[in-house]
């Protein structure tokens, strides 16, 4: 057994110190926190077999019981899980799969944020009496905007909002070009978009964040990663209300809402009815949430029945 503390912990550091175990047979644990990428990398560089562990799982292995954790603790911990067999592990993508994932993230955090500017916008004209309006960034939206009586320090505020608008739609709007040329021409997402709802930027986000399907057994345990499942607790005879358990990728939560949000609203959709049904049971919102379990159930079967072909490089 070898141990050691590498700092800087970059790239040139971690190479030099795998370079003793090259040739060697050599299995690693490691969780999946920043910048396991390029440690995998390494790893496989010197022909070592990398375990990626789930760190949230990982760390419920422990228990309850307060122990002391320390770099040291965490590694014996690992180590003893992958021992024995029992070490929850993570998918580790290939690098084009990796990369087109990056892409969907930096697309959907700058949507976040022009949404949280757009929310500020709101904010300032609701602070200061003003008429609501849901749309201000489309039509005349902009020019009522202008035409309302501010004090110049609300003035200010909605100014630097819409400067950070149009600096996010710069932003966005190549990569959005790019992502859909993507789904345009690979061979997984055009299959996904042949679903009701599903379009360019939601089929390759889901192709991004759902990876391969064939380490899902069931559509319900993909949902269960999207964090679309409904939690429960129960004791004795009592259970809480569920709720969606949001454990999984955020993007793609947002793009199954999203098309979920289209299938349901069009009278030509076949999730029209199912919509309209679930919302009688439980309304509006969870019935768009069902819809994107459905879709996603649907997407799960569709990316395993094509096999391979499903992430092969565009």
């Amino acid at each position: 057994m070898q141990r050691a503390r590498m700092a800087p912990a970059d790239r040139a550091h971690v190479r030099k110190w795998l370079g003793r175990f090259r040739g060697q047979e050599l299995e690693v644990a490691l969780e999946a926190t920043t910048g396991w990428r390029f440690v995998v990398e390494e790893l496989r560089r010197v022909g070592a077999v990398v375990h990626l562990a789930e760190p949230a799982e990982t760390a419920g292995l422990r228990g309850p019981k307060k122990r002391a954790k320390n770099d040291r603790a965490d590694a014996r911990h690992l180590r003893e899980r992958l021992m024995l067999g029992r070490l929850p592990e993570s998918w580790i993508a290939p690098d084009h799969v990796l990369d087109l994932r990056a892409r969907v993230r930096l697309r959907h955090e700058l949507g976040e944020q022009r949404s949280e500017w757009q929310q500020r916008i709101q904010a300032v004209v609701c602070h200061h009496g003003c008429p609501q309006r849901r749309q201000l960034m489309v039509g005349d939206g902009r020019e009522w905007l202008a035409a309302q009586p501010l004090p110049e320090t609300a003035r200010e505020q909605v100014t630097v909002a819409l400067a950070m608008i149009d600096a996010l739609d710069r932003q966005m709007r190549p990569i959005e070009k790019q992502l859909r040329a993507y789904a345009r021409r690979q061979a997984g997402c055009k299959a996904l978009m042949a679903d009701y709802g599903i379009g360019e930027l939601t089929a390759v986000t889901i192709l991004a964040e759902l990876g391969d399907c064939t380490r899902f057994s069931a559509s319900r345990q993909a949902v269960r990663y999207a964090g679309l499942d409904i939690t429960v607790y129960q004791s004795d005879q009592r259970r809480a209300p569920g709720h969606i358990s949001r454990q999984g990728p955020p993007a793609l939560r947002w793009a199954l809402y999203e098309a979920a949000q289209v299938a349901r609203a069009r009278e030509t959709s076949p999730d029209r009815e199912y919509y309209l049904q679930a919302r009688e049971r439980v309304g509006g919102n969870r019935a768009c949430l069902s819809v994107g379990r459905k879709l996603l159930k649907g997407s799960y079967h569709t990316l395993r029945e094509l096999g391979e072909e499903a992430l092969a490089p565009a």
